[in-house]
């Protein structure tokens, strides 16, 4: 009986051991063959099976990347916004077809009386990119939030609501501004009440430029043509605010999978309303893109959120199916996250990785 105890014992250690090595080569080929900086997660039912950090955290110090490093995490902010969003709804706080001027009387645009929640969370408010013509320029000087809904958020609809899907940021910093006058509250404060502190994200936040952050990664952008790495260009990351610009690590990014997909900080029913696609918008949900897709001979219902600033990337997917995740963060350009994500899927669901 012992025998078999031990051989039973030898065999499942040498399994898990063969599962990290699959992991460990792919990071190793991705930093070495496709210059890879950054960190990899994979779990399953909220549990790691393998986390590894690889790469430069700052390219001045030449200080590596670990599993704790802290990253910026772009448009994954999105998705802590809309939890937001959706805690007031099921406390009755917010209704979801209620129009911008319900929460935002001051608020002047043609969308005021004609654009829902719903629109702003599905990107099909129809209100003109608040980037316009120049791009990350509105990033680029200092603007109170206020200002910057009056100056690049409230100009004449562009499609009617609900007809067309049009990605822009304006949508989610006005959704942002709607939970602070629902409130009272900041939305920094908002988050470390109904998310953070709940979920012990002490490594998470809504990141300013003074900021000084323990552990954050610098951003690169990379040359494709010399592949040579520069800083990326300065930016006032707050401007970003309830679209983009929050911080945080692997780590604690399971932990709020698990809050959403455990039903941690929102009920079942809800839930199913937040990943309810709309084919015609693009398959987007709230918060996520939900959608069947195959990877090698499985074809999986999974939630997926990326994020992309210069230099700072992430991807997020979630199979619902067998409820594993898988977290991937960068701080630079330079390598193909969905790719990287791809291979992590097969290999969790022990298929065959193609390199």
């Amino acid at each position: 009986m012992i025998r078999q105890y031990l051989f039973l014992l030898i065999l499942l250690l040498s399994e898990f051991c063969n599962g990290q090595t699959d992991y460990d080569k792919l990071i190793t080929y991705y930093k070495t063959s496709k210059n890879f900086n950054g960190v990899v997660l994979a779990a399953t039912n909220g549990k790691i099976d393998f986390m590894k950090g690889t790469g430069l955290a700052n390219r001045q110090t030449i200080t590596a990347i670990n599993s704790s490093s802290v990253f910026k995490i772009a448009s994954v902010t999105k998705t802590f916004t809309v939890v937001l969003i959706l805690k007031l709804y099921e406390q009755g706080k917010i209704d979801l077809n209620a129009t911008i001027g319900t929460y935002l009387p001051e608020y002047n645009g043609e969308a005021k009386d004609k654009v829902s929640i719903h629109h702003l969370i599905t990107y099909s408010s129809g209100i003109p990119n608040c980037e316009g013509k120049t791009g990350i320029g509105v990033y680029q000087s200092p603007v109170s939030v206020d200002d910057f809904i009056k100056k690049y958020c409230s100009g004449k609809l562009e499609f009617e609501p609900g007809k067309r899907f049009s990605y822009d940021n304006g949508n989610y910093i006005i959704l942002g501004r709607i939970i602070e006058k629902i409130t009272g509250k900041s939305f920094s404060q908002n988050l470390k009440e109904s998310i953070l502190a709940p979920l012990n994200m002490k490594n998470t936040g809504l990141l300013y430029h003074k900021n000084i952050v323990q552990g954050l990664t610098e951003t690169y952008n990379i040359d494709d043509s010399t592949k040579v790495f520069y800083k990326d260009d300065p930016l006032y990351i707050e401007n970003y605010y309830s679209a983009g610009a929050m911080y945080s690590t692997a780590e604690d990014l399971l932990k709020f999978d698990a809050g959403i997909f455990q039903k941690k900080l929102l009920t079942k029913k809800t839930v199913d309303l937040m990943l309810t696609p709309y084919p015609e918008l693009y398959g987007v949900a709230y918060g996520f893109w939900v959608s069947e897709n195959t990877f090698g001979d499985y074809t999986f219902k999974v939630a997926n959120r990326q994020g992309s600033i210069w230099g700072a990337n992430a991807n997020w997917l979630h199979i619902t199916d067998n409820n594993k995740t898988f977290i991937v963060l960068s701080n630079t350009n330079a390598t193909n996250l969905e790719e990287l994500t791809e291979q992590l899927v097969l290999i969790s669901t022990g298929q065959k990785k193609k390199q």
